[in-house]
């Protein structure tokens, strides 16, 4: 059998497990260019654009190459979709919930409040309809859409000053997202403001800001947010597991060899798979360090999470009645996280409240 055949009978999985190197030597050299809309210091998010470039150049023999620019490099972070759409760049890394300034319905690539886990994310796109629906929805933009990896459940940010219930909540001026979550925030009072990390840390010095959601413990540290708000709320309700994507150039795909197309099917999956992993193995050590530096770790009051489940709610009803694609995307998903919920109650929820509850 030649190495043409085996990767059409073999399959992804096939080539990753055998160690086989498809026959690249016919084709072409091509290069690529991906904008990402993070900076080169956060390991986890940046870093999987690097593992799939890294996989890629093996995987053909150093043929096909892509150059990684981090946001501001060729253009700012939040420009990175209009870049892949208008053939700037053949991709991009990105959070697709950063583009609901231009439709909401981008969100549902990344995460929604009260939304899915990172594994139920994964099963929603992979093989429950989400990949098919966001790709038909994408198709406006000339994208076509691969996971880049999960952040998890994420942490609910941090605060200059201590939320002990909803009135606490009112007023904060809060990097948020945007979008939906955006929306849900300010129906509970909150002035939400939409800005690349970079600027972060020095608005919560000067007080400009008085809050700000991220990410989690390791990525949070690297940004240095402990050293200006000590109040570190969990869980981010906004984003139970926040997927981070690779926008592709449906014509850049398209002109691809198919050996190329598997290629880059595969080093996309490679390098989701490393960043999810990574996140879990590097979040709990960074989380007791930030203890250890005296962060107030602390969960939200209860009625806090209340009134934002009850406002998510009324965002979404709003978004429905605007749009038909909108409403079908968020039927589709809350279908599938039904059946997510009945399973985890008799699999991983039950078993993790025991595990949280023995001495190891």
């Amino acid at each position: 059998m030649d190495r043409r055949s085996l990767i059409k009978q073999a399959g992804i999985a096939g080539i990753l497990a055998a160690g086989v190197a498809p026959a690249v030597q016919a084709q072409t050299a091509v290069r690529w260019r991906l904008a990402a809309s993070f900076p080169k210091s956060l390991d986890t998010i940046f870093g999987s654009g690097e593992k799939f470039a890294q996989t890629l150049k093996d995987m053909s023999g150093g043929k096909f190459e892509v150059s990684l620019h981090a946001a501001g490099e060729l253009m700012p972070a939040f420009e990175v979709v209009n870049g892949v759409q208008n053939g700037i760049v053949d991709m991009a890394l990105t959070a697709p919930y950063y583009f609901t300034g231009k439709d909401y319905v981008f969100a549902f690539g990344c995460a929604v409040p009260f939304g899915l886990t990172a594994r139920q994310m994964d099963a929603w796109m992979e093989h429950g309809g989400g990949r098919k629906l966001m790709d038909e929805f994408y198709a406006n933009y000339n994208i076509k859409s691969m996971s880049a990896g999960n952040t998890g459940t994420q942490m609910g940010g941090w605060y200059r000053k201590e939320i002990k219930s909803i009135k606490d909540i009112s007023g904060l001026k809060m990097r948020l997202g945007g979008g939906l979550f955006g929306d849900a925030m300010h129906k509970l009072g909150v002035v939400s403001q939409n800005m690349p990390v970079g600027e972060v840390y020095q608005a919560l010095e000067k007080g400009t800001l008085d809050a700000v959601e991220f990410v989690g413990p390791h990525d949070d540290q690297k940004m240095g947010f402990n050293k200006v708000a000590p109040y570190y709320y969990y869980p981010g309700w906004w984003e139970g597991g926040a997927e981070l994507e690779f926008f592709i150039s449906t014509k850049s795909y398209a002109a691809l060899p198919k050996e190329y197309q598997a290629m880059v099917d595969a080093a996309c999956q490679v390098a989701a798979r490393d960043m999810t992993a990574k996140y879990d193995t590097l979040n709990p050590i960074a989380l007791k360090k930030l203890v250890a530096d005296g962060t107030k770790v602390l969960p939200f009051p209860k009625d806090f999470m209340d009134a934002g489940y009850k406002a998510s709610m009324e965002v979404f009803a709003e978004n429905e009645a605007k749009s038909p694609m909108f409403k079908k995307i968020h039927a589709h998903m809350r279908a599938f996280q039904r059946d997510q919920i009945l399973w985890d109650r008799y699999s991983e929820q039950r078993f993790s409240l025991y595990m949280s509850s023995v001495k190891l």
